[in-house]
């Protein structure tokens, strides 16, 4: 058995959500905030089966899609003013981190 944390952009998580329900996968689903952007992430915990991994990815990898965003840098003081320090900075946002982990034991009460 292994236990997955996936965390993923909010836009992503209701439509990674219904695709769990639908391939009856259980999952807790989880508000976070990520350190970089400081944005709002959906974070799921989900145990699953060794044998039914490679679903799970694959379920991950078709409904989390990697996007571009611009983001304004903020302001250092220690440059001049006349510098383009606040354009607008294209990234790369969304997809899935996801970490696979082994699970020693499973119980259910």
């Amino acid at each position: 058995m292994k236990l997955v944390l996936a965390i993923v952009q909010n836009k992503d998580s209701n439509r990674l959500s219904s695709e769990f329900n639908a391939a009856n996968v259980r999952a807790t689903k989880l508000s976070t905030t990520g350190g970089f952007l400081r944005a709002g992430n959906t974070t799921f915990l989900v145990g699953i089966e060794d044998d039914r991994l490679d679903e799970l990815l694959e379920i991950i990898k078709a409904n989390c899609q990697s996007r571009a965003q611009y983001i304004t840098s903020p302001l250092s003081l220690d440059i001049p003013m006349d510098t383009h320090a606040t354009q607008p900075v294209e990234i790369q946002v969304g997809g899935a981190t996801v970490f696979v982990l082994p699970v020693e034991g499973f119980y259910h009460y």
